[in-house]
């Protein structure tokens, strides 16, 4: 600052006080910068924050950021002063820039009771447009604070977006929500489960009424497939759970192996006359007289032979710790 920029502070401090300590300020500021600049210069690891805070006392620092906060709010009065004159976009621009942490506000409190799977970005894009139209229909004459009659706009436009993405009817969502607090007021009075007959008492609806809006409210329960399960465990998805009815069960197929191994050893001790018998009958599929003629018996003898091979087998796998070692 050279000499005659100090006379005419100092012709300013004799009119009006405020000026000349605003011009005091911006002077000591100068001088403080450039002292940091030197001492930044000669020491590289000195926070500069710190070294303005040195040298112009904590006093002088506070007194400027409450300045620079009066400045900011003079300007966004005059920006809104403007803009509702010529209403350029330019202007709407920088009004979406100074408000956007708003909305960034707005969808992480609507966020919290969604599910996982939705993405707080995809909130905060809703909200953006919710932000510039309460920019555009906001009306600074009438005395209102903007931040509050925004915040209603931006999480107006969310709860819309999230409502055009759900498949579910709204009516079907209301009367989720009436038998859920039924659910609790019953819960909360009985101490236990009620049943369908107390709950339909509560909702003041039939049985047959009850079950059809169970049906309707199978489909508020959908989940993503790609849904983690357990994420702070390390879980997999939810598709990765499902069972595979196609599938071969190991432990099915473990247990029909070793029954059938055990089926094998008691037909091998069997007599010859029943292991004929059993093998012609249930491996060959042949009736009862063919197997007589094969044996040269009668058909009455034969299933003599047959009942009497049932029986044997059938206390040979019953014995204890058959088929163990």
């Amino acid at each position: 600052m050279n000499l005659t920029n100090r006379r005419d502070v100092a012709a300013d401090a004799e009119t009006d006080p405020t000026t000349a300590d605003d011009h005091a300020l911006d002077m000591a500021f100068e001088l403080a910068g450039r002292e940091a600049d030197r001492m930044f210069r000669s020491s590289p690891t000195t926070d500069a924050a710190f070294l303005v805070n040195k040298i112009l006392g904590p006093g002088r620092v506070r007194r400027a950021a409450v300045r620079s906060g009066d400045d900011v709010e003079a300007g966004i009065v005059a920006l809104w002063r403007s803009y509702g004159e010529a209403r350029h976009q330019s202007e709407r621009d920088r009004l979406v820039l100074h408000y956007a942490p708003l909305v960034k506000y707005v969808a992480g409190r609507v966020g919290t009771g969604l599910p996982a799977h939705v993405d707080v970005a995809d909130l905060i894009q809703s909200g953006i447009f919710g932000l510039v139209d309460a920019i555009e229909k906001f009306e600074p004459e009438r005395g209102l604070k903007f931040e509050t009659y925004a915040m209603q706009r931006i999480r107006g436009a969310i709860l819309d977006d999230l409502r055009s993405q759900d498949w579910v009817p709204r009516s079907v969502r209301s009367r989720a929500r009436d038998v859920e607090r039924a659910l609790e007021r019953l819960g909360a009075k009985l101490q236990r489960t009620p049943t369908d007959r107390e709950l339909a008492a509560e909702l003041k609806i039939g049985l047959a009424e009850l079950r059809e809006l169970y049906a309707e409210l199978q489909l508020t329960s959908a989940v993503a497939l790609d849904e983690v399960i357990a994420p702070n465990k390390g879980g997999s998805s939810l598709a990765e759970s499902l069972p595979d009815d196609a599938a071969e069960d190991p432990v099915a197929s473990l247990v029909d192996q070793d029954s059938r191994r055990q089926l094998a050893d008691a037909i091998a001790q069997l007599a010859e006359r029943d292991r004929v018998v059993v093998t012609l009958y249930y491996f060959e599929n042949l009736t009862l007289a063919e197997i007589g003629k094969v044996l040269g018996v009668t058909e009455s003898r034969v299933c003599q032979l047959h009942t009497r091979a049932v029986l044997r087998l059938r206390t040979k796998l019953n014995e204890p710790g058959e088929g163990e070692g």
